[in-house]
């Protein structure tokens, strides 16, 4: 039995787990690094050790500071946890649609957790990264980790993660597969494989289809912690100096679906909860194994638990109302909208309709030019890979007024600032009802509004 004098002496030491089931019928063998079974449930427990005694060493942290972060959970929650061991306040901002079982989290380890928008261009004062430094620069004796910059992030996995992956493997490993976020894990893990394996290891970094690492548009996921988005208004596109490119040797590129879908397979079918970035890794790498023979040797990283997840990827209701599960009955349903099964009461204009006559029907119902928007969130096939985030704007009667004048774009006939309600593919479509207030219903098909029906009261 492994007896520990500290919390922070139980970071690192995870195993590895072969796949027999999910390897099934695959040549190589496959191994799960279980990150989630570091003390603070994710493979950013490392990290965040890691920054916290660099940051001491530097003297940039002193007894009675306050650490500072933005982050999507994992890391914050790992600084959290390393904060109350060594007797630091920690302050963490956090997007607000990280999941709900991540802030609980960060709570009970006495985080002070501030939640802000995090769909806003690089730079913002509205920015996550922008939050977090304003605060960390008003607080005397405050210290901001800057995971994304910070060189003893991917330290971390240089010192740890990738000696123990060696270590295990007997140096059989062949290819690394690992999503990426900030970067840190793969480049130090994969750093030093390829070191202690003369560049023989491979290494592929797992990344969400619309990410731009992989070349992706920039558009928002539903895999947290992996990724890396770009808002529209943003003037340049940033990655995180955490990681080095020059480590990564392919990209994988796996929807929102495919992601949640393996996370949810591997619980079912090998006793695994990992989170959806843990699924989007296990995709690739079973997608990668299936090209490779039986003398290679597979590891994966599973970052953290399907636990921080249970509101949302492993939850049934949630997957239904964003269209990634069919309902039980979709008639009436937003999809059906989609698919051209209007429910009763509700006309759908279709995106053929010049401005001018999309006015004549508004006018017809009677819609004030500022009426409420609702907005159907899908694409196409697709489902439930539009974020709601990502709307930036809605279609009202007024802007349509004002794109049959001239002084809008079909890509820009909106109005900022009024209210909408999102709706994901799933759910009911509202319909007829006494309270109901008139308005509009946007569908958005790939990003951008395809169809622009008037919803009667």
């Amino acid at each position: 039995m492994t007896v520990h004098e500290s919390v922070l002496d139980a970071i690192g030491g995870t195993p590895l787990l072969r796949l027999r089931r999910l390897g099934a019928g695959l040549s190589p063998r496959i191994y799960a690094k279980l990150e989630f079974q570091n003390i603070g449930g994710s493979v950013k427990d490392r990290a965040a050790l890691s920054m916290v005694r660099a940051a001491e060493t530097a003297g940039h942290l002193r007894p009675g500071g306050t650490v500072v972060e933005g982050t999507s959970g994992n890391t914050g929650i790992g600084l959290s946890l390393v904060a109350a061991q060594l007797g630091y306040r920690s302050v963490i901002f956090a997007p607000t649609a990280t999941a709900a079982e991540k802030i609980s989290l960060l709570r009970a380890y006495g985080a002070e957790v501030h939640l802000v928008a995090d769909f806003v261009p690089r730079g913002h004062p509205d920015h996550l990264a922008s939050r977090a430094a304003d605060f960390a620069a008003a607080t005397p004796g405050a210290w901001l980790a800057q995971q994304y910059d910070n060189p003893a992030n991917p330290a971390a996995h240089r010192e740890s993660t990738g000696p123990e992956i060696w270590a295990d493997t007997k140096g059989t490993v062949t290819h690394l597969v690992s999503s990426v976020g900030t970067g840190g894990t793969l480049s130090g893990t994969g750093g030093h494989l390829k070191e202690a394996s003369s560049g023989r290891i491979r290494v592929v970094a797992a990344d969400p289809e619309h990410s731009r690492y992989a070349g992706g548009d920039g558009a928002l996921k539903y895999v947290e912690g992996a990724g890396h988005a770009l808002h529209p208004d943003s003037t340049e596109d940033i990655w995180p100096e955490a990681f080095d490119t020059s480590v990564v040797d392919q990209y994988v590129r796996v929807s929102d679906r495919e992601a949640i879908f393996t996370a949810r397979r591997a619980a079912r079918e090998e006793g695994l909860l990992t989170g959806a970035t843990g699924g989007l890794a296990l995709a690739a790498a079973l997608r990668l194994a299936g090209t490779l023979d039986a003398d290679d040797t597979v590891v994966v990283v599973l970052p953290d638990s399907g636990r921080n997840y249970l509101s949302t990827c492993f939850d049934d209701g949630w997957l239904t109302r964003l269209g990634f599960l069919e309902p039980p009955d979709p008639a009436g349903t937003v999809r059906s909208l989609l698919a051209g099964r209007e429910p009763a009461g509700v006309p759908i204009l279709p995106a053929s309709l010049t401005a001018g006559e999309a006015i004549a029907a508004a006018a017809a119902l009677g819609l004030e030019p500022t009426a409420p928007v609702f907005l159907a969130l899908d694409r196409g096939t697709r489902h439930g890979t539009v974020h709601p985030r990502e709307v930036r704007a809605v279609v009202t009667p007024e802007s349509l007024r004002q794109l049959a004048a001239g002084s809008g774009s079909p890509e820009d006939a909106a109005l900022a600032g009024v209210a909408y309600q999102a709706l994901g593919a799933g759910e009911p479509a509202p319909g007829r009802r006494p309270d109901a207030a008139p308005g509009f219903l946007a569908v958005l098909v790939d990003g951008r509004i395809a169809a622009a029906a008037p919803w009667p009261a």
